[in-house]
Order: C-alpha cells, then sequence, then structure tokens
C-alpha cells in the first residue's frame, strides 16, 4: 500500500522503517531534511514539502501525521487539508485531545476529507515488537487501511482494531496511557518499599526478575523495570524528575466530567507534580503548622 508519512521523530521514524520492511511504499516528509535522508536511505520516497508530498502520492491519498498534540496537529492538518483532494483521508497517530478530534474530523468531513485516529502505542519498541493501535473514525476509512495497521501491528490478527467513530481512538488511548500511570506509579512504590527494608540486603533486580516469570503482575512495564534495574539499580544516574504528555490530565478531567471515580489515577498524576517540586513549598508550611501547634522538630533548610 501507499502511504505518505508526515513526521519522523522517534515514532514516526520507527513506524515508517517498519512500513518499509512490510514492502509498503512510504512517501516521507519531515520539517527538517536529515530524518528525511535517512528514510530515503532505506527505500521511502522523500518529500522536499508538504505540497511535494501529495504531488508523489497517487489518489485517493493516504497521509499518516506523526506531530506533537495541540497546534502542531492543528496546524498541520489544516496545511494538508488545503492540498488533498475529495476522498482522501488524513490519520492522525499522534496523542490528540479526543474532543479537538471529533471538532476536525467534522470540518475535514465538510470539505470531502476523511479523519482516522489511530492512538498508538508501543514507543521505541514498536518497530521490533509492533505496535498497539487503536483505531477511531469511519468504518469504511479504517477498512481501507487495513494492509498498515496488520503491518504495523504485532501481527495481521491482533495489536490493532477500530473501536468506534472519529475521537474513540484517542479516546481509548488517553485512557489507556491514564492506566499506564497507575501502574507505574504502583511498581516505583512497590519496589522503594523493598529497596527500603534494609535488614533483608533485598536485590530490587532479582525480585523483578523474579516476578516476570509465573507472577501476576508479570508484564511488559515489569520487563522493562528489569532491564533499568538491571543496568543501574539504585538509579544513580536518574534524577526523580517525572514529566506527563497530557493524556493523564485529559483522563482525570474526563474522569470528573463522567461522575467516575479514579483515585489511584487522579494520585498517579499528582505524585507526577510531586516530584518535581525540588523546593516544595507545601511541605515547608506543614512543618512550620507542626512546630506552632505542637512544638514538634523542625529542619532548617541548606
Amino acid at each position: 500500500m501507499e502511504l505518505g508519512m508526515v513526521g519522523l521523530g522517534r515514532m514516526g521514524g520507527s513506524m515508517t522503517k517498519r512500513l518499509l520492511q512490510g514492502g509498503h511504499r512510504v512517501v516521507a516528509f519531515n520539517r527538517t531534511p536529515e530524518p528525511v535522508r535517512e528514510a530515503a536511505k532505506l527505500g521511502a520516497v522523500g518529500a522536499v514539502s508538504l505540497a511535494d508530498l501529495v504531488l508523489k502520492l497517487t489518489p485517493p491519498r493516504f497521509v499518516w501525521v506523526m506531530v506533537p498534540a495541540g497546534e502542531a496537529t492543528e496546524g498541520m492538518l489544516e496545511a494538508l487539508s488545503s492540498l488533498l483532494s475529495p476522498g482522501d483521508t488524513i490519520i492522525d497517530g499522534g496523542n490528540s485531545l479526543y474532543k479537538d478530534t471529533v471538532r476536525r474530523a467534522a470540518q475535514l468531513n465538510a470539505r470531502e476529507l476523511r479523519l482516522v485516529d489511530v492512538g498508538t502505542s508501543g514507543g521505541i519498541w514498536g518497530l521490533k515488537e509492533g505496535y498497539c493501535l487503536m483505531i477511531g473514525g469511519e468504518r469504511e476509512a479504517a477498512d481501507a487501511l487495513r494492509p498498515v495497521f496488520e503491518t504495523l501491528a504485532p501481527s495481521p490478527d491482533r495489536g490493532w482494531g477500530r473501536v468506534g467513530p472519529s475521537g474513540s481512538g484517542h479516546f481509548v488511548k488517553m485512557v489507556h496511557n491514564g492506566i499506564e500511570y497507575g501502574m507505574m506509579q504502583a511498581f516505583a512504590e512497590g519496589f522503594d518499599i523493598l529497596r527500603s527494608k534494609s535488614e533483608f540486603g533485598l536485590d530490587v533486580h532479582q525480585i523483578a526478575e523474579l516476578w516476570r516469570h509465573g507472577s501476576v503482575v508479570r508484564s511488559w512495564l515489569l520487563d522493562l523495570a528489569e532491564s533499568a534495574l538491571a543496568h543501574d539499580p539504585d538509579l544513580k544516574e536518574l534524577a526523580g524528575w517525572v514529566a506527563d504528555s497530557g493524556e493523564g490530565r485529559w483522563t482525570v478531567a474526563e474522569a470528573i466530567d463522567l461522575d467516575v471515580p479514579a483515585p489511584v489515577i487522579t494520585l498517579s498524576l499528582l505524585m507526577r507534580f510531586v516530584s518535581r517540586d525540588e523546593d516544595p513549598y507545601a511541605a515547608r508550611l506543614l512543618a512550620a503548622l507542626r512546630s506552632q501547634f505542637g512544638g514538634h522538630a523542625t529542619r532548617t533548610a541548606g
């Protein structure tokens, strides 16, 4: 199948490689030229602009967009829609807010263009292991992309599926990432407890490897924890600063809107905020209050 790929960052670049390995014709464009040259070495057709990419695709065209959510995606879809023709399809494989996707799909449909939203999970391992693809959009448009999904997924018959209409793919991916936050936090806390039991002298890497086989908590996240601990059991090379890319916040906001209690996901998001505070004012105020009402011991800064 022929596909345009816009955005050759870490995920978009590895997806392009997997598509090329699967025998697809890929026309690749990136804002900076070096990733395009690298893709061309692997067999992709390089494009020097969006207009050039569109010209090098045969109608009906399919263009997969892998750029950051928000303004970057908004601008890219607007630019593409002015270049594409009725019957063409844009695929948003990034982590867009599903409400934006619903709006964008309606706008593109008014121009006789189709939007397929594909929540994509797999990270840097996707090239080797395949990607989990959560697909939203018109069934006909999704069906037309079946050869691409079968190539990107772990296997042709699993790891991908249309979950509903426009926006649903990004909605499912949003909740997926919220669950991921909670699972990661649980592993982090559990291994911290193990490591803190100093009198047992526990080897946390050994325990991670042990749990990977037959345990009810075995998972890919545990595999990744084992890999990290094998390299650096005390994690001395890392600062305890954890970012969030937005999906956790959106999941918590959606839970509130739907009156669905989600304490684990919510607290795991808040713990990421805590990780970034090098000088927690709230904690200092707590210490001050305990000192004021009870004369409890405090420590001076520095």
